[in-house]
């Protein structure tokens, strides 16, 4: 990234403010001399382990000694956020808000919009991005630089492609705890100890997602390959099939998508 740039974090004491703010820290991208964060207190303990982390209360203050500026905060707080960025370089974390919607209320042109999860947290993010036509080529190569600090990012050709992303990646570990839910819940409908339950699940759930990592090929191979055992494992699948999961799931990610493009 380039040499010395002052990394600003609005909301930089909030959930994915945090995360990624220690995570650019803990990997070298930035110093701490390079990073200030803004929270309504102005102060934390989120950095209490890198005491040269300028911690301010004044969004326009972090403005002024920033040279990239980080937007942390929730979508309905937009409007409230008081800057005037004089075209420098600023990311948007926010959902629902569009490219034009925060180029108004910063005031500037070279905007990145990216959707994080809460994987950032663990380092395991997915990242997609996307730019307005003003962001530099090095705007780029910097902005891929800070957000892969926290796991896969990826830029997109569209602003549509991440209103899309938004609603099947952005939910994060949101739809496997729904089923990991479900399975739990049935688990001790069975008569299953609470403690041996969430150990079966959290370790099904986790092995599989981390076999199908490793293989990387199209998960419905293994379900095919699964179903052709004719199995146990087979018997669930097929009663799943055909009681629609996958319809269930296309119509919640198709809810969540209209939710995220409902702005633009």
């Amino acid at each position: 990234m380039s040499q010395g740039a002052v990394i600003g974090i609005i909301g930089g004491h909030g959930w994915m403010g945090r995360a990624l703010g220690l995570s650019l820290l803990e990997q070298g991208v930035v110093s701490a001399g390079q990073l200030v964060v803004s929270s309504r207190s102005g102060s934390g303990n989120a950095y209490r382990d890198w005491p040269d982390v300028r911690c301010v209360k004044d969004n326009r203050e972090l403005v002024d000694l920033a040279d990239v500026i980080v937007l942390s905060v929730r979508p309905e707080d937009l409007a409230s956020i008081n800057i005037e960025a004089h075209d420098k370089l600023v990311i948007s974390l926010l959902a629902m808000a569009s490219l034009q919607e925060v180029s108004s209320q910063v005031g500037s042109r070279r905007v990145v919009r990216a959707m994080p999860n809460a994987a950032a947290e663990i380092r395991r993010a997915y990242f997609p991005w996307y730019a307005s036509q003003q962001v530099t080529e090095a705007d780029k190569r910097l902005v891929q630089a800070l957000l892969e600090s926290c796991g896969t990012a990826r830029e997109l050709s569209t602003e549509d492609d991440l209103d899309y992303l938004t609603a099947l990646s952005g939910a994060g570990p949101a739809y496997p705890a729904l089923l990991a839910q479900s399975m739990l819940e049935h688990a001790r409908q069975m008569g299953i100890a609470d403690d041996i339950a969430l150990e079966a699940v959290m370790q099904t759930l986790v092995g599989g997602s981390l076999l199908l990592e490793r293989l990387g090929s199209d998960p419905g191979d293994m379900v095919e390959r699964l179903i052709s055992y004719d199995g146990t494992t087979a018997k669930g699948l097929r009663t799943m099939i055909d009681e629609g999961i996958g319809q269930a799931i296309h119509r919640g990610l198709d809810a969540a998508h209209r939710a995220a493009s409902g702005s633009r």
